[in-house]
């Protein structure tokens, strides 16, 4: 019994939620209120992401898109600063992406796994 509720748990681990991922979408925008457009990514399309240029603090060019490949990067300029971030759930980019999100169903699952292996025989 222990040893289907470790596979379980492990297993929890790699579930990946199915269809394609979600993202808001929009290019060289001055106003996150015109970057809203929520599209459904091609198969390939592994993140949402945000890229948000500040010139000299007067305003902000933001472009959102669905990518297949994304590293997060941020960079001081002198007349400015560029971040781009990254996240990998659906519509995660509505205002700035998050690096890590959390799948409640894989912590259900975890939690509940523990809590049973606590009642069965005291723990692993």
């Amino acid at each position: 019994m222990k040893a289907l509720l470790i596979f379980a748990l492990a297993g929890s681990l790699f579930i990946q939620p199915t269809g394609s991922l979600k993202c808001y979408t929009c290019s060289t925008q001055v106003s996150n209120n015109n970057c809203k457009a929520p599209v459904n990514c091609d198969a390939t399309a592994k993140a949402c992401k945000t890229d948000v240029i500040a010139v000299v603090g007067l305003f902000n060019v933001i472009s959102k898109e669905c990518t297949s490949n994304c590293d997060p990067h941020f960079k001081d300029f002198t007349v400015g600063k560029r971040n781009i971030t990254c996240c990998t759930t659906d519509l995660c980019n509505v205002n700035k992406a998050h690096s890590f999100s959390t799948n409640y169903a894989q912590v259900a699952l975890a939690v509940f796994t523990s809590v049973a292996c606590i009642f069965l025989k005291g723990g692993l």
